[in-house]
């Protein structure tokens, strides 16, 4: 005699099936640092003299930024030559000075972008590497096709965030005008978008 049920699961079954899809349906959206709201930062005070520039307002748009413009402004900003500050500078100090470090580089291609109407950008200090011995800034920017990172201190040129190797550009801290977020975990931000 053979028995046939009904119900072919039993409902535990069927509640850790549901359980499972479920877990591997959000396991993507920890393959990127999540970031949260920060009312503070440990760079709040040496940010304050760039506050105006992350504030800067957004024109309205007349046409799309083109990454060979971007390009451009990342190869002259790539080609002033490197030397640490303390300070961060402005972008007028960076254009009059004869040197600017990866803050001042990317503090100024974040105001021409915002300038000339770019939107969803982010200043990030973080690690260019997690070996890395000190941080780094960078520029990132989200279009409708991709997201780069623009950095005009190591790159020639914006680099797709999907193309970055899973162990660069760990963010610490994501700045986005006057608002600022914490990473909450430090791992690429890019390894899997």
């Amino acid at each position: 005699m053979v028995l046939v049920s009904i119900v072919p699961f039993a409902p535990r079954r069927l509640l850790l099936l549901a359980a499972a899809f479920f877990a591997l349906s959000i396991a993507n959206c920890f393959a990127s640092s999540i970031l949260f709201s920060a009312k503070s930062t440990p760079y709040d005070r040496q940010m304050a003299r760039i506050q105006p520039v992350l504030n800067t307002p957004v024109p309205p748009r007349q046409t799309e930024l083109s990454l060979l413009l971007i390009n451009h402004w990342i190869g002259e900003l790539r080609a002033i030559p490197y030397r640490f500050s303390m300070e961060w500078k402005t972008p007028s100090e960076l254009a009059h000075g004869p040197t600017g470090d990866c803050k001042g580089k990317a503090v100024a291609l974040y105001q021409r972008m915002r300038e000339n109407g770019a939107r969803d950008l982010r200043l990030v200090i973080g690690r260019r590497a997690p070996t890395s011995r000190s941080t780094h800034a960078w520029v990132e920017w989200t279009t409708a096709s991709a997201t780069y990172v623009l950095d005009p201190t190591i790159k020639w040129a914006a680099q797709r965030a999907n193309e970055i190797a899973d162990n660069s550009y760990v963010p610490y801290y994501v700045y986005i005008g006057s608002r600022r977020y914490r990473a909450a975990a430090p791992t690429s931000l890019y390894a899997r978008l």
